[in-house]
């Protein structure tokens, strides 16, 4: 492997080696950089020399990196970006903004904080998309490292005490996160189920059939969680990824589910849901926003954030006044 001289390295064959990885196409990559497609052969062409890599070849869809380009493209791109962002910081303003924003967040976070949402980018920034992804996971570190999502909104215990783990020995940590808003959950079935009167004790919880909201599909969840530290366990018979489907399911069938309480109301008529108080104790959900740290100075994300987090603290005063 060679060792490049740093101090003689063309810093412009990084600009256009993050180019060609971020497109996999050298007829973009020279369009998006201004240049002529063999400018940019000749410019891989030098690093190639200097690194002593092949870098990309041509493949059936597109140009394809080696191993090697692949491990150094995440800290070229990282580099690049905190240039950029020192020598010409972007200002954002909303008004005059155009910019497309991915989120990742399940139904019944999304039905809380949207509305919200929509109110803001419609009185302070008309020209500003926002697009709405399923939240499949409970760590959505993937989605943010490869930039298919700018922002994970969702209830993610385990991402934030790694984060926090790392922090508190000193390692890098790649995401940062803000707590919005405190989730409780109750139990939920129709109108008329057998439960809906009289006490609901933990034996006919656990007695019952279940229907549980999985993101990943595994029937276990922080309910079964909070059951096994006393020894217990419910019957899970059904599994679907969003609260909407559990509610419609639950108020047509004799099956319990769990649902944040703020979503009772959404998932099903008034006249058709009855809820109930969780015969145990589960400790409170935390709701978080999520995002990976290179875009931790970007002026447009911070209003991104700021949209978000108003957006919580509005609907659940709102909540709270009700």
């Amino acid at each position: 492997m060679n060792i490049p001289n740093f101090r003689t390295l063309d810093l412009n064959l990084l600009r256009v080696f993050d180019e060609v990885m971020a497109e996999r196409s050298l007829t973009r990559a020279a369009r998006n950089l201004s240049l002529t497609q063999p400018a940019v052969s000749n410019a891989l062409r030098r690093l190639r020399e200097t690194l002593g890599d092949e870098l990309v070849r041509r493949g059936g869809q597109g140009m394809v990196p080696t191993p090697r380009a692949v491990a150094l493209w995440p800290a070229v791109r990282e580099a690049l970006r905190q240039l950029q962002e020192s020598l010409a910081p972007s200002t954002f303003v909303p008004a005059a903004a155009d910019n497309t924003f991915m989120l990742a967040m399940a139904d019944a976070t999304g039905a809380e904080l949207i509305p919200g949402l929509v109110e803001i980018l419609e009185t302070e920034a008309p020209g500003v998309s926002i697009q709405v992804l399923p939240l499949t996971t409970r760590d959505p570190r993937r989605m943010l490292d490869d930039e298919s999502a700018d922002l994970a909104v969702g209830y993610f215990p385990a991402v934030l005490a790694d984060l926090t783990a790392r922090a508190q020995v000193g390692k890098a940590v790649a995401f940062a996160h803000q707590r919005l808003y405190e989730g409780k959950y109750v139990c939920v079935m129709r109108r008329g189920h057998p439960l809906a009167s009289g006490p609901l004790t933990l034996n006919r919880f656990c007695a019952a059939r279940h229907l549980l909201v999985s993101f990943s599909g595994l029937p276990f969840g922080f309910v079964d969680e909070a059951l096994a530290s006393q020894g217990r366990a419910r019957r899970v018979v059904l599994t679907v990824n969003q609260f909407f489907t559990a509610g419609q399911v639950v108020a047509q069938s004799n099956l319990l589910t769990v649902l944040p309480r703020h979503f009772v109301g959404i998932a099903g008529p008034a006249e058709d849901l009855v809820q109930r108080e969780l015969p145990f104790e589960v400790p409170p959900v935390q709701v978080a926003s999520l995002w990976h740290s290179r875009l931790e100075r970007s002026g447009a994300h911070q209003w991104l954030r700021q949209a978000i987090a108003r957006s919580a603290h509005k609907a659940f005063e709102q909540a709270g006044a009700a």
